[in-house]
């Protein structure tokens, strides 16, 4: 088995799950007591913050090289950095390390690709879904198309993400919020939803809707998992 490493804390509420979601994997795939081998950094969350409403890219990747590179040097053998937004870097990051570097919007759209979906919605924070370091990805490497809400659900998408589920508090009315939009990303054309905040899923799973869903979070985790054990 090789040696996962994780760069978290952004935020630590769905780094927590990446942890669980590695480990789980692992332990279904070799059984006994088998667990994950892993290293991670994890950075506080506050500093990228105020990084990413500044619109400081650039020292925001920084910061996460220089953690990547401490997670290289304490005997990772690859990197899963556990957030989607700050993939926006991602580049900053490859550059600072040897080891193999598992991006995520890869993962979600090798999911898609396989599954035939050529269309998706696409909701995370505003960063993810106004941006092009995403949807450029999905749509150059795998040919998806992606849809997102219009300017006031972005906003909304946005406000529940960073006031709510970034602090562990999961709300009924905002989980009926989150599904409506994803109901007219469905009536514009959309045959899933991408799930592009590692958070979402803490809010709405695919038992709360028949559209299909694609939880970034699981999907990068399984990568990994297959990653480490040679799958």
């Amino acid at each position: 088995m090789r040696t996962i490493g994780v760069l978290g804390g952004m935020s630590w509420e769905s780094t927590q799950s990446y942890y669980q979601a590695l480990n789980q994997g692992v332990n279904q795939a070799l059984g006994g007591f088998h667990s994950a081998q892993i290293v991670m950094v994890s950075v506080d969350f506050a500093e990228i913050e105020t990084l990413q409403q500044q619109g400081d890219w650039q020292t925001a990747g920084q910061l996460l090289a220089s953690a990547a590179k401490r997670i290289e040097e304490a005997g990772a053998e690859c990197l899963l950095l556990a957030t989607n937004t700050m993939h926006n870097v991602a580049p900053a990051i490859e550059a600072a390390i040897q080891i193999p570097f598992l991006h995520i919007a890869d993962a979600t759209g090798e999911k898609c690709q396989s599954d035939g979906v050529t269309r998706v919605g696409l909701i995370g924070t505003c960063f993810t879904m106004e941006q092009d370091f995403y949807k450029a990805r999905l749509k150059e490497r795998f040919g998806i198309d992606v849809v997102i809400p219009n300017e006031q659900e972005r906003a909304e998408v946005h406000q529940i993400i960073f006031d709510e589920l970034c602090h562990g508090h999961i709300h009924a009315s905002s989980r009926e919020r989150y599904l409506d939009i994803m109901t007219s990303l469905h009536q514009q054309g959309a045959e899933a939803i991408i799930l592009g905040c590692t958070e979402i899923a803490l809010l709405v799973e695919q038992k709360h809707t028949q559209i299909a869903l694609y939880d970034t979070t699981a999907l990068h985790a399984s990568k990994a998992v297959a990653w480490a054990l040679g799958n």
